[in-house]
């Protein structure tokens, strides 16, 4: 044999082998969970990515992931924000069609909910005054019935459960506060006379703020579990399949439609909110003339 070949050879096996070496003791880090914190692609390329065990998420990046969890005790699953009523009054019941209305459903949200909740994040003091307004300006009864509902279940989610996680010194805090002990009140009314009905849009403005989520983001997260729920309620009523709704949800289109509603509504105050999509209205409020029923909206 060639000594030079042989003792090349042997240079090229040593280096594999403290590659491999090298390899290991990451893969060990990672599995002995002593602080090294390793992602696929980087056990791959052999860079490991410091991690200290002491730094958590961020208090905001996780209070939007609660409050964008499908599992969030709002009562959402119960309402279909009449898509139930959409499709009794139409022939039609191909899956296609849940975009045509959920593209009308988040347009009538951003137009009439939206402009409320951006104000309410701007202004929490106008908690009381903005929900007495939104409960005037709603002429659908059903539709205001579901607001409620779904506002009283997170004003009591706030009160339970996310309270003990803010400084109750801050506005947001300070006004929900207020509005939680009015709402228990026997008469349900601010000393300035507004009557407290608890509306969904105005809540989640003042509860995001005070939980330290961007305004963009409580209004996307508003919007985006507004979808969720229209898509759940599609697939309980047999109209697109559970991978179909995931597909939707994780897709550009939807993306788009919800940037498009918040950028239509940004600049619109509760002056000018109103309905952009009146069939919507009469789909709702024919729901309870259907013959059978599984939503309550």
């Amino acid at each position: 044999m060639n000594p030079e070949v042989d003792e090349g050879s042997l240079r090229d096996k040593i280096a594999r082998l403290e590659s491999d070496l090298s390899q290991a003791r990451i893969r060990l880090e990672a599995f002995s969970g002593n602080g090294s914190e390793t992602s696929p692609r980087n056990l791959e390329s052999g860079q490991a990515h410091d991690y200290t065990e002491h730094e958590p998420l961020n208090a905001a990046a996780h209070a939007l992931l609660l409050l964008s969890d499908s599992a969030l005790p709002l009562g959402s699953f119960a309402f279909s924000s009449g898509l139930e009523s959409y499709l009794a009054h139409n022939s039609s019941r191909h899956p296609s069609s849940i975009y045509s209305f959920l593209t009308l459903s988040l347009r009538s949200v951003a137009g009439t909910a939206l402009p409320y909740l951006l104000t309410a994040y701007k202004n929490p003091s106008r908690l009381a005054s903005l929900d007495d307004t939104l409960d005037a300006c709603t002429l659908c009864h059903v539709a205001r019935r579901a607001s409620i509902a779904q506002g009283c279940a997170l004003i009591t989610l706030w009160d339970r459960a996310f309270k003990a996680t803010v400084d109750p010194r801050i506005p947001a805090a300070s006004a929900l506060a207020q509005f939680s002990k009015g709402m228990k009140g026997k008469s349900g009314s601010e000393p300035h006379g507004e009557v407290l009905c608890g509306h969904f849009a105005p809540i989640w403005g003042v509860v995001t703020v005070a939980m330290g989520i961007s305004i963009k983001d409580s209004a996307y997260t508003f919007l985006l579990n507004h979808a969720k729920a229209v898509l759940s309620a599609a697939v309980r009523a047999s109209v697109i399949g559970p991978y179909q709704a995931q597909g939707v949800l994780a897709g550009e289109w939807l993306r788009h439609a919800i940037a498009r509603s918040m950028g239509e509504n940004w600049a619109v105050g509760v002056e000018d909110a109103g309905q952009m999509v009146p069939m919507m209205d009469i789909w709702i409020g024919r729901h309870e003339m259907l013959y059978s029923r599984i939503f309550n909206s």
